[in-house]
């Protein structure tokens, strides 16, 4: 029987408000128990003293390129990233090339992310094929090959009819429609959120409206529907706004928001930095401090990192032609402990919107340290102080704006099954 004793940290499970000192043993892969002074004997022992012990962190928004651009990230650096930063699990979206709207490509992700993979992988089947969105998926075929959810996350659907569809057949396999929210009619050639920044920097603007727009009708076609609808990387203060009264009239809805819309605005972009361009683009002051405040009162449930990787030569080109994102699996942490610092979130609740509300938006295991439950487990040290440097991280890109930064807080040890696959001191524990 295989052991693994987590020693004298501080536990913290969201699912029963849990917050107190203690140990936390996993025997054979699944939690076996937390306490005080709890018995070491046969068991391998990982210190954890001024550190947080939580569930491990599960991430909605995952792009792991695998199929087709692999130069960018596959599954094994992607999944060897998210130990990194303490993500146990992470979905990742299926603008693959070829696209995930096929069984097949459902199976292939899984396999490979079996095989290579030191993290969960959950797929996100496209809702429409290609991601054209004109014709539906096979639903029910894709969630019994291993899907979790439906999204044409990258571009929008524009036809109503269409995505009332995928809201009404979404009831009948019970997952998720996670709807990337910006109007194409009014975004245009927008790269940058349109407002002084744009003005100043000469370039075209993407209007704060678009998403709004879009987050209103989707919210419509989830209340005429009562299918789940989750928001993807909410950015604009009207949007906030419009799913907080969807919530009070009882939508079935849920919301994310990035590290870098909750921390950043679209100043970062003033330089011309390319790692600053994504979709949505970062907003403005007004908005950030929204997204904040949803976050803070629960209109958003969960923190996602909409990890985006390019290729160096992929953003090492004029803004206007530089592909939109940046990666975040190895900095998401540091950066949102910034809303502890603050005494915005405790840690405990900073953990609810890292793992327990996550898992449970994806109707998956995890964000949960009861007896029973898989052994998926963080170690963080939130007073540990390092410098980011992604040529020495784990994921194929360097597209981050905190390239080079100091940061404060990281997850010093990760287990997946019970079993150790990541140590800050020691790096990724698996071939």
């Amino acid at each position: 029987m295989s052991r693994i004793l987590i020693r004298g940290g501080r536990i913290l499970d969201p699912s029963c408000d849990r917050d107190e000192p203690g140990d936390l043993l996993i025997e054979d892969g699944r939690i076996a128990g937390a306490g005080r002074n709890l018995d070491a004997r046969g068991a391998e022992v990982i210190e954890a003293a001024g550190a947080w012990i939580a569930p491990g962190l599960v991430d909605l928004h995952t792009h792991l390129r695998e199929p087709g651009q692999e130069h960018k990230e596959d599954i094994s650096s992607g999944g060897r990233a998210a130990v990194a930063g303490g993500f146990t699990a992470i979905a990742c979206m299926a603008n693959t090339e070829p696209v995930n709207d096929d069984p097949a490509m459902t199976d292939y992700i899984l396999d490979r992310a079996r095989q290579d993979s030191p993290a969960r992988v959950y797929p996100v089947a496209a809702a429409t094929r290609g991601l054209r969105g004109e014709v539906m998926t096979e639903m029910s075929a894709l969630v019994s090959a291993g899907a979790v959810a439906f999204s044409d996350d990258g571009r929008a659907i524009m036809d109503s009819g269409v995505m009332r569809r995928v809201l009404s057949y979404s009831r009948l396999v019970d997952a998720p429609v996670i709807a990337h929210c910006e109007d194409c009619t009014l975004v245009g050639e927008g790269v940058v959120n349109e407002g002084p920044v744009s003005t100043a920097l000469g370039l075209p603007g993407n209007p704060a409206v678009a998403e709004v727009v879009h987050v209103e009708r989707d919210l419509l076609l989830a209340e005429l529907t009562g299918a789940h609808l989750h928001v993807a990387h909410v950015s604009t203060a009207g949007a906030v706004a419009a799913i907080r009264r969807a919530r009070e009239r009882g939508v079935n809805v849920s919301a994310e928001v990035t590290p870098h819309h909750l921390t950043l605005t679209d100043e970062a972009a003033l330089r011309y930095d390319t790692s600053a361009k994504v979709a949505p683009p970062l907003r403005s002051e007004v908005d950030r401090r929204a997204v904040r405040e949803g976050l803070l009162d629960g209109t958003l449930d969960a923190i996602a990192t909409d990890h985006a990787p390019h290729a160096v030569h992929e953003k090492d080109q004029e803004f206007t032609l530089a592909p939109p994102g940046m990666i975040g699996l190895e900095t998401a942490l540091p950066v949102v402990l910034d809303l502890v610092r603050s005494g915005e979130l405790s840690p405990l609740e900073l953990m609810r919107r890292l793992s327990t509300n996550p898992a449970r938006i994806l109707r998956r295991p995890g964000g949960r340290l009861a007896p029973g439950e898989p052994g998926d487990v963080v170690v963080i040290e939130p007073e540990r102080r390092w410098t980011y440097d992604p040529a020495k991280g784990f994921s194929k890109s360097r597209n981050s704006p905190w390239a080079g930064l100091p940061l404060l807080g990281r997850a010093v040890a990760t287990l997946v099954g019970g079993r150790l696959v990541y140590h800050a001191d020691r790096g990724v524990l698996v071939p």
